[in-house]
Order: C-alpha cells, then sequence, then structure tokens
C-alpha cells in the first residue's frame, strides 16, 4: 500500500489533471478563517501548472449532504488560490458539480491553466461513491492526483470512484509526506519506537492500541482514556471518565504488552478536580494525587508532575515518535501542563516525531511547537486508520509504482 506513483512519475505536459485537493476549510460570513488547508496544497498544484498541465482541483467543504448550499460554496477558496497561486482559478459555479459552467471552462483551458469545481458533496452520488458522479468526473480529465489525506479513509467518487475510471492515477506530495511518515513509522520505524495515545475515550482507540503494540516499544497512555486502564489495575479513579464495557479490554491490552516484552506506560499520578470546568478555561483550584490513592470525590483532568517527568523520559531514547491525543484537558491553560509537557519533549528530541492529527495537531500548534515537529499530520480519521494499520481506499486506489 504504501509504494504508490506520485506527481513526480508522470509526464502531464497538455493534459487535463484532476487534482482532489482538501480544501474543507473553516468559513464564517465567506471568508476564510484559517487558510493552513490550502497553502498546504499548493506545492502539488505548482507542481502541476509548472508542468504544463491543465489542473482542475476539487475538493468537498463542509456537509452539505447532497445538495448545493450556498455557504458552502467553495466560490470563495478560488478567490484565495487565485492570491496565493498568483494566476487566476477560473470557478466552475455548477450546482451539479460537473455541469455546462464546468465543461467550457475545461474545454477552454490552456496549459498551466487553472479551474476549481464546485463543492463535489453537492452531489449525493460523491459519499456512496456510485457510478454517475465518478464518470462525470472522470470525462473531464486525462490524468488523476490525489493529495487529499484527509478523505483517504473513504471510498467516495472524488477520491477513489474517479481513480478506477482513469488510467493514471497518481497520489500528491502531501499524501505522499503522509504515506512516507504515518505509514512507514508503522510499518517500518527506526527504532526504539515511542507511540503516545491520549484523548478521552479508550473506545476510539482500541484497534490503534492494539496494532501499536505489535509496533513499538514503549507504548503509553494519557488522557481520559488512561483512567480506564487504571480501574482495570484495580486502582479508585473517582469520578474520572471510565468506559466500564472496556475494562476487560484494558486488562488483555496490559497481558499483550507483557507478553510481547513491550513498555506499556500509564499515569503514576494525576491532576484532579472537584468538578469538570464549566466553561471548559474556568479558572479552578487543582489536587495531585498518586495514581494508587486518587480521591473518591474527585475527577482526573490532566497527568501529574511525575508522570509528566516519566514520560518526558521515555521520550528522550526514542528514535521514532507517534503521537495522537492531548494527555489532559488542555483547552484549559491550568490543565495543559500535561500536553505541552509531551509538546516540548518532543520539540527537543532528535527523533522523528509525528503527530498524528486532530486534537494533538491543534495542541502541538497553539503551544507553537509545530515547526519543531517532523510531521503534523492532516488528517484525522484518516491518521488514525492509517495507525490501525488498515488499508486506506484512497491511497489504495493510486496506481502502484
Amino acid at each position: 500500500m504504501l509504494n504508490k506513483k506520485s506527481v513526480d512519475d508522470i509526464n502531464v505536459k497538455g493534459k487535463k489533471v484532476l487534482v482532489r485537493c482538501d480544501f474543507n476549510v473553516p468559513l464564517q460570513d465567506g471568508k476564510i478563517t484559517d487558510e493552513n488547508r490550502l497553502v498546504a496544497a499548493l506545492p502539488t498544484i505548482k507542481k502541476l501548472i509548472a508542468d504544463g498541465g491543465k489542473v482542475i482541483l476539487c475538493s468537498h467543504l463542509g456537509k452539505p449532504k447532497g445538495e448545493p448550499k450556498p455557504e458552502l460554496s467553495l466560490a470563495p477558496v478560488a478567490v484565495r488560490l487565485s492570491e496565493l497561486l498568483g494566476q487566476e482559478v477560473k470557478f466552475a459555479a455548477d450546482p451539479e458539480v460537473v455541469g455546462p459552467n464546468a465543461k467550457a471552462a475545461v474545454a477552454e483551458m490552456k496549459d498551466g491553466d487553472v479551474v476549481l469545481l464546485e463543492n463535489t458533496r453537492y452531489r449525493a452520488e460523491e459519499t456512496k461513491n456510485e457510478d454517475k458522479f465518478s464518470e462525470d468526473l472522470a470525462s473531464l480529465c486525462d490524468v488523476f492526483v490525489n493529495d487529499a489525506f484527509g478523505t483517504a479513509h473513504r471510498a467516495h467518487c472524488s477520491n477513489v470512484g474517479v481513480a478506477s475510471l482513469v488510467d493514471t492515477a497518481v497520489v500528491g506530495y502531501l499524501m505522499q509526506k503522509e504515506i512516507d511518515f504515518l505509514g512507514n513509522a508503522v510499518e517500518n520505524p527506526v527504532r526504539p519506537f515511542v507511540a503516545i495515545l491520549g484523548g478521552a475515550k479508550v473506545a476510539d482507540k482500541l484497534n490503534v492500541i492494539s496494532n501499536l503494540l505489535e509496533k513499538c516499544d514503549t507504548l503509553i497512555i494519557g488522557g481520559g482514556m488512561a483512567y480506564t486502564f487504571l480501574k482495570a489495575k484495580g486502582y479508585e479513579i473517582g469520578n474520572s471518565l471510565v468506559d466500564e464495557t472496556k475494562i476487560d479490554y484494558c486488562k488483555e491490552m496490559m497481558e499483550k504488552a507483557e507478553s510481547l516484552g513491550k513498555k506499556l506506560l500509564l499515569p503514576v499520578d494525576s491532576v484532579m478536580v472537584d468538578a469538570f470546568p464549566n466553561p471548559i478555561d474556568a479558572e479552578i483550584p487543582t489536587y495531585v494525587y498518586d495514581a494508587d490513592v486518587m480521591a473518591a470525590d474527585k475527577e482526573a483532568c490532566d497527568i501529574g508532575p511525575k508522570t509528566i517527568e516519566l514520560y518526558a523520559e521515555a521520550v528522550k531514547t526514542a528514535k521514532t515518535v507517534v503521537w495522537n491525543g492531548p494527555m489532559g484537558v488542555f483547552e484549559n491553560p491550568i490543565l495543559a501542563a500535561g500536553t505541552k509537557a509531551v509538546a516540548a519533549a518532543l520539540a527537543e528530541t532528535d527523533a522523528t516525531t509525528i503527530i498524528g492529527g486532530g486534537d494533538s495537531a491543534a495542541a502541538v500548534n497553539q503551544l507553537g511547537y509545530g515547526d519543531k515537529m517532523s510531521h503534523i499530520s492532516t488528517g484525522g480519521g484518516a491518521s488514525l486508520e492509517f495507525l490501525e494499520g488498515k488499508e486506506l481506499p484512497g491511497v489504495a486506489a493510486a496506481n502502484d509504482k
């Protein structure tokens, strides 16, 4: 699954190239409030322009649920992309995505021109991967490039359906980087390999925990999910988050770690509060308890100072680190110390550091450590499925080298 043809392996001169990007950006009153995803797409787009391709861009935005919704139009993206590229990005405003405007715009294209299609999810077929829309998209192009990792775990028309209908289907630079870092970290890591998992729910990470235990040398668990593990050890966890249905699973995972000779690190102390902060960033008193003597009337919301030291120490000797999920309620400055400390430890190490999208990516960027990481994944769900060892439809659909 990891050895795919990329935009560097093909010649696009004079060809019509459909590029599936991730332009799912936040909009407020028709203005883009965070353009990271647009900036991230530029290297692939610029490469195809420079090589003389006729570049047709497509993406989804939000969840229009198969009908045209003006507030979810990609029109503002075309405007901003034109500015970022320094050339016109012609917007094809068809409610059916591949309609008269798109067809006319594509027919008029010269080498190096750029057209942006309307939101792919205006079509009901898109999320069901139904042939009609895939055929419409394929009718516009000679070559297909997938550069949208965020939807790689979904089989939709604009990333999987269309790929099966064109002779040449390859990945863009963003997608290639995800495969190189995330894919190889899991399949072929430089050791010692340390994986850090956090976040609220064990249930979200069940398969990730199991798969990473087989691949890594040390697995560190923090965040709300740690307390189901501590309860499985027979500890009092007070009012901390717990998933009663997963206690046996946690016991199995601790046994699995032992039988495989892997280190499974759990919090040795926690920062507890009287009640979950409301609002989430409210100033509240905190108490530190060792893991085996936690207060029955309090709730753990972050890892404690001894745990911070233990986790930071484990990261120091690593050669590869993958991190997915915060260590506590990082939205509250008082309860962000654990997440901050892990981010700082990753920033200071020489290891290859890979942040698996979602909340951890937000945390690392907010804390100003973004540029110190080897790779910050652009996918949330897609990153997790990669870490689970699953085949991602959007990656699998590209041509093999």
